[in-house]
């Protein structure tokens, strides 16, 4: 059976259609631009900078391969650069609202390496939404000019390993002003972003008032320089067996670490009050670039399914109804995970991150488990191949199985859903008291009687019809 060839669409041409009337005619050229910059310089140039990135953990902790350099000249050169900065909340941006970016994230999340090529890679887009937000003028000429150029990477340090995380009330980390200073005490870990050698600050998290009775306004959040004296990167965490170097994921240990008082973001008490205007852009970053590597699973799954050197039992994979069946399912739950976060992606831009919590909060959760179904698919169409290095599948699944941690587990934002969904019980039960009362009115009025159709009435005689 031959099926006939479809022609490529572009980018603009695949915006769903409840989304394009938001989006303007800039940006849909601009998203054409990033799918052509992805597609035909990152994705081929992500496994040259694998390779550069070297052997042997010191080396792969030091390296800056070339190539992401020549990929940030191309970048900037095509006006690929911060793009993630929503037009209607900051000046510092490239002028597109939340949808846009969202819309261009999703190819980057094709692409290991296109993200840090237009200077839209985390943490430092969220670090540079808490500076361009919260930060005074000092601090934005320091550290937020930097990172808008790309001259330097950040981290951010909330996360401790004795402690459950997850309720950030818990952090541990001790903040003692003394005369001009902060004195920081503790330890931090899954500090992404710590192992690269070109990451100069740590926006940390810490406990600066833990008498106050108001137990969310005990914590801080500060600028601390990677360089001063008392701060040990311990180790670097791997994640399923992936070292992610040179960015990584540190432990690091604070001892009497002596910060200026005028490093201190928004004031004392107010961390928590950050850190929620930093999660919630954050949350719906992480849920755009998952949809573009779903696309690359998929593509991958296609690619093999039509491979002719792949034919068990004398038939190309997609000749079994099976996989057939799967890459369908694969593509509806692509399509529908693309509208819960083009559907946040709106909220926020008509709102803001806190007016759309229920929106990010589903995109968050729903998001991860499909890019984790349509990887796991299409690793079981590769067979060992799939587990194997010969494909990034089981890189891709070791990533994605991290999203449905970090930013906060699917517990809690299930939990925080729940909650607030239930809270409608009274109102709903009202509801429907108020609807079977008009029934009555109404079989009272037309002469109708209330008697169960299938109702028999049939009563037992004790008597056997055997």
């Amino acid at each position: 059976m031959t099926t006939k060839e479809t022609r490529p669409v572009s980018a603009s041409e695949r915006i769903p259609a409840i989304a394009l009337p938001f989006v303007s005619d800039r940006a849909k050229k601009t998203l054409d631009v990033v799918e052509r910059f992805v597609e035909e310089d990152c994705m081929p140039a992500d496994p040259v900078v694998g390779a550069l990135t070297g052997d042997g953990i010191q080396q792969r902790f030091s390296s800056h391969p070339q190539p992401i350099e020549d990929l940030k000249n191309k970048a900037r050169s095509l006006g690929l650069w911060n793009m993630f900065l929503p037009k209607n909340h900051f000046k510092e941006g490239a002028g597109f609202s939340n949808l846009e970016y969202g819309l261009m994230a999703e190819y980057l999340g094709k692409s290991l390496s296109a993200s840090v090529a237009t200077n839209c890679a985390a943490p430092d887009t969220g670090n540079m939404e808490v500076l361009a937000k919260y930060g005074n003028d000092a601090q934005k000429r320091r550290w937020l000019d930097p990172l808008l150029e790309g001259t330097l990477r950040s981290a951010f340090l909330m996360t401790e390993p004795d402690v459950a995380s997850s309720d950030a009330t818990n952090i541990g980390l001790t903040m003692h002003r003394d005369g001009n200073d902060w004195v920081l005490n503790g330890s931090k870990w899954w500090s992404s972003g710590a192992g690269d050698p070109h990451c100069e600050i740590y926006l940390t998290m810490g406990k600066s008032d833990p008498n106050n009775e108001d137990p969310y306004k005990q914590q801080s959040v500060m600028l601390v320089p990677a360089n001063t004296p008392g701060i040990t990167v311990e180790r670097m965490l791997s994640v399923f067996g992936f070292d992610d170097a040179p960015h990584g994921h540190g432990q690091i240990s604070f001892k009497n670490v002596r910060v200026p008082a005028s490093n201190m973001i928004l004031g004392a008490g107010r961390g928590f009050e950050i850190i929620q205007g930093r999660l919630g852009p954050g949350r719906i970053h992480h849920a755009m670039r998952s949809i573009g590597a779903a696309e690359k699973a998929l593509d991958l799954f296609v690619a093999r399914a039509n491979d002719p050197s792949k034919r068990p039992f004398g038939q190309y994979l997609h000749q079994h109804g099976v996989m057939i069946d799967r890459i369908a399912r694969s593509r509806i739950d692509i399509d529908a995970a693309r509208l819960i976060v083009c559907n946040a992606a709106i909220k926020i831009d008509e709102s803001s991150a806190k007016g759309a919590l229920k929106e990010i909060a589903e995109a968050k959760i729903l998001v991860p488990q499909t890019l984790l179904d349509v990887i796991d698919k299409s690793i079981q169409a590769h067979g060992g191949a799939g587990v194997s290095q010969d494909t990034p599948l089981a890189n891709m699944w070791a990533h994605a199985r991290t999203m449905r941690i970090v930013d906060g587990p699917d517990e809690v934002h299930l939990q925080q859903l729940g909650r607030n969904e239930n809270k409608r019980g009274n109102q709903v039960r009202s509801k429907l008291d108020a609807q079977k009362q008009t029934t009555e009115e109404l079989m009272k009025k037309y002469g109708v009687k209330s008697l169960e159709r299938l109702q028999l009435n049939r009563v037992a005689t004790g008597k056997s019809k055997l």
